[in-house]
């Protein structure tokens, strides 16, 4: 069973349609209990950083979050998802993110014909290719809808990069932490085989 945090998201109905669509058993809940009985979890999100820690907080679910991170239950963020593990944003001054890895958020500048945000499909580098993108090539194409990016203090954890303007850490990985600033089920077939090896990674990871 896979768990999406259900924190009124934006997402997470096109999550839960790709997942049902790979014929996997999911719950999309707040429950505790649920989220850190199940098997993976995922972290979904759009809007804005500091809206988002504000709802987390008030279900109580950032100690819930760090629980599942401590305990080795995989867990995947996507979009906003990615951004709220690191510890600040650039769009909500003052407001601590989850601090699951170190890094923070900055935004993406303007510049020429480059519009923000960013809308639109991106090619992917592997500078560490991690398990998300086991059986893929370098230069896949992933669907992004962004203003802000990563940039993680610790580069041994990145494990894909696009460029818009800007290097963007577009993924990373670290033990049993995933994320994306991509939006995998939305990424067609290349999406799907992400999200393919993140299930792998579930079954093959004794909690």
């Amino acid at each position: 069973m896979i768990a999406i945090i259900d924190y009124d998201a934006g997402n997470i109905k096109s999550v839960e349609k790709a997942l049902i669509a790979l014929e996997e058993q999911v719950v999309v809940t707040r429950n505790p209990e649920e989220i850190l009985g199940a098997d993976g979890v995922i972290l979904p999100g759009v809007g804005a950083f500091g809206d988002a820690m504000k709802r987390l907080e008030s279900y109580g679910l950032v100690k819930i979050i760090a629980q599942v991170a401590e305990r080795g239950i995989p867990l995947l963020g996507i979009c906003l998802g990615l951004q709220l593990m690191f510890e600040s944003s650039e769009e909500s001054p003052g407001v601590k993110g989850l601090g699951l890895l170190p890094g923070r958020i900055l935004r993406i500048p303007d510049g020429g014909e480059r519009k923000v945000p960013h809308i639109g499909w991106n090619d992917l580098k592997f500078p560490h290719r991690g398990r998300l993108f086991r059986d893929l090539p370098e230069d896949s194409y992933v669907y992004f809808v962004h203003s802000y990016y990563l940039q993680a203090r610790d580069t041994d954890i990145v494990t894909a990069t696009t460029e818009y303007g800007v290097l963007i850490h577009a993924s990373v990985e670290k033990d049993n932490i995933f994320a994306c600033q991509f939006h995998p089920e939305k990424s067609s077939g290349v999406g799907r085989k992400i999200l393919q090896n993140f299930i792998a990674v579930v079954k093959s990871t004794d909690k």
